[in-house]
């Protein structure tokens, strides 16, 4: 396959935006999935979190976000993320996206929880997710610059002389034969999150840490891998992903009773349903564990008009044979969003010369222990347009250090802001539009896979095209089903280290009885965020102990971890347990 200047990983709102602002350069986007499906954006229901309203500031924004992020929010990460925010709003109505306006021909804006204003940009009331990642896939397939392979799953990141030189990938889904190197020199990992590493989950089956093990194998720094955070309102009605009962619901006046008709959620914390998601999640949780269920009335608030303001969750309830116009809706917490990931400066570059990071994958320390509703996607488009910027510089100017981050996280990034701004200022669509991109070569079919490096490859010393020979081409479905039981049961809502330590023993069991490429990079990140939460021995955000029910001062930072130092502290952990 012929060399490529720069590779994306990952075929979500992240992936794509990058390569839409790399426009003209040539890009190849590697994708498990046919785009935009297996992407966890797809499914995001509220919409952007931007201060466009009039009373609403950046200032706002940002306190609120540091106010949720719960301590450990990089201030200085916020604010720029608050400050960027209507312009990729405005680069996302460019390339097509039909948000929501009023009478006036304004943007329409809702509430949601811990905002302080109405600020979140939607698309008919619950469908912003699917309506952002349509236009991108549009826009995409008719940008020529943009090269799309889908069905392959990127398996290792190639290093050469220090520095990431490309991406090792196997297509088929993952199941082809031989796998192929992808040489680069540029590489973006925008390979999303780990929801789906429990098992209630929001996310598509392709989120399963697999692009952030893969970065952790080769080396990079991983940061606040503990914080998982967990949407409080899934319906629970037994489906793999669960549907999502959008948070805007409760911003219109929906309320969280139990089996006694009681809003326990007043008992709890004084904002009741409106508290931020952690605080919800362990709330819903706790009357769930008591036997009393939890569940959302909407039937006052809403009523009559819930098929219209929101189908998407009128069609999931729906489809469960529940009627939200008069009756409550069944929910239950669900592993939704990872504030951790692959560590970035304010430019997506990672601790690898040449290895940037975006979206979900990466840690910008933007989200701290808690990540405030609807700035996921906020973040996605802010840091993917930062890394195009970055790239584009490197490419002109020569190329840049990698984040210096081995002892301590970015506090707002190295790379100047003002090159920053010259760039990211509103503006038209960077791609001329042509012919479609390139479609997968011949029987390399489009479907659903996870990316994963693997020990197994580094044997002889030989990277090129290898077979697989004797090694599983995928995971035994019982191994990834114990190790989603197991992160739910002892990484969940509500952790203790007795039973982390007893979640650690299961996941290095199946890393020691595992053979197959993909699932090492899934049990790394498993890996990855037991050890980080066994190491916080506190209470903040996302992470809750029950040993340690409150926040300490000696903790109010965020975390850092190598995967050769979790490998350290898993065996001392252990040795001592």
């Amino acid at each position: 396959m012929p060399p490529s200047d720069i590779i994306i990983v990952g075929g979500g709102l992240a992936g794509l935006f990058c390569a839409l602002k790399l426009a003209p350069h040539p890009v190849t986007v590697l994708a498990a999935a046919p785009i935009g499906r297996g992407a966890s954006s797809a499914w995001a229901q509220a919409g952007i979190a931007a201060a466009v309203s009039p009373g609403d500031t950046v200032e706002q924004h940002v306190a609120d976000t540091v106010a949720a992020g719960d301590g450990i929010v990089d201030e200085k990460i916020a604010r720029l993320m608050a400050s960027e925010a209507a312009d990729r709003v405005h680069d996302l109505l460019s390339y097509g996206v039909p948000f929501d306006r009023d009478l006036d021909g304004r943007l329409q804006v809702s509430r949601e929880a811990a905002h302080s204003q109405s600020r979140i940009v939607r698309v008919r009331g619950d469908m912003a997710g699917r309506a952002i990642m349509q236009a991108l896939v549009d826009t995409v397939r008719c940008t020529p610059s943009i090269r799309v392979l889908e069905g392959f799953v990127a398996e290792e990141i190639a290093k050469q002389g220090g520095r990431v030189s490309g991406i090792f990938a196997r297509g088929d889904t993952g199941e082809g034969v031989r796998r192929l190197h992808l040489p680069a020199r540029a590489v973006v990992l925008a390979s999303g999150g780990i929801g789906h590493l429990y098992e209630v989950t929001t996310n598509p089956p392709e989120a399963r840490g697999g692009g952030v093990g893969m970065a952790a194998r080769a080396g990079a720094t991983m940061a606040d891998m503990e914080f998982v955070q967990f949407h409080p309102t899934a319906l629970n009605v037994g489906k793999d992903p669960a549907p999502l009962a959008t948070e805007a619901l409760r911003g219109h006046g929906a309320t969280l009773i139990n089996d006694r008709g009681e809003r326990f959620m007043l008992a709890i914390d004084l904002a009741g349903e409106m508290a931020p998601r952690d605080v919800v999640a362990r709330g819903i949780f706790a009357e769930v564990m008591a036997g009393r269920g939890a569940w959302l009335d909407c039937t006052g608030a809403i009523g009559e008009s819930f098929p219209e303001e929101f189908p998407t969750v009128y069609g999931y309830a729906q489809e469960a044979g529940i009627d939200p116009v008069t009756e409550p809706i069944p929910v239950i917490p669900a592993a939704h969003y990872f504030m951790g990931g692959v560590l970035t400066d304010a430019a997506g570059r990672t601790s690898l010369e040449g290895l940037w990071a975006c979206g979900e994958a990466a840690s910008t320390g933007a989200h701290g222990a808690n990540r405030l509703a609807s700035n996921s996607l906020l973040e996605a488009v802010v840091f993917a347009a930062r890394v195009a910027v970055d790239i584009t510089v490197e490419r002109l100017a020569g190329q840049r250090p990698p984040l210096s981050c081995r002892t301590s996280p970015p506090q707002g990034g190295r790379l100047a802001d003002t090159v920053l701004a010259a760039h990211l200022s509103t503006s038209a669509i960077n791609a001329s539009v042509g012919e479609g991109a390139i479609s997968p070569p011949a029987g390399e079919m489009p479907g659903r896979a996870e990316g994963g490096a693997s020990r197994f490859f580094h044997q002889n010393g030989n990277h090129s095209d290898q077979a697989i020979s004797d090694y599983d081409v995928e995971a035994t479905p019982d191994a990834m089903a114990l190790l989603r039981k197991t992160m739910s049961t002892h990484f969940g809502v509500i952790r203790d280290r007795a039973g982390m330590e007893e979640g650690l023993c299961i996941i290095l069991d199946l890393e020691r009885a595992n053979h197959n490429a993909a699932f090492a990079n899934t049990l790394t990140a498993a890996k990855l965020v037991a050890v980080s939460a066994l190491r916080r021995e506190e209470s903040r955000g996302g992470h809750f102990r029950t040993d340690f029910p409150e926040a300490r001062p000696e903790w109010q930072r965020r975390s850092t971890l190598t995967l050769a130092e979790a490998d350290r502290l898993a065996h001392q952990y252990l040795e001592f347990a």
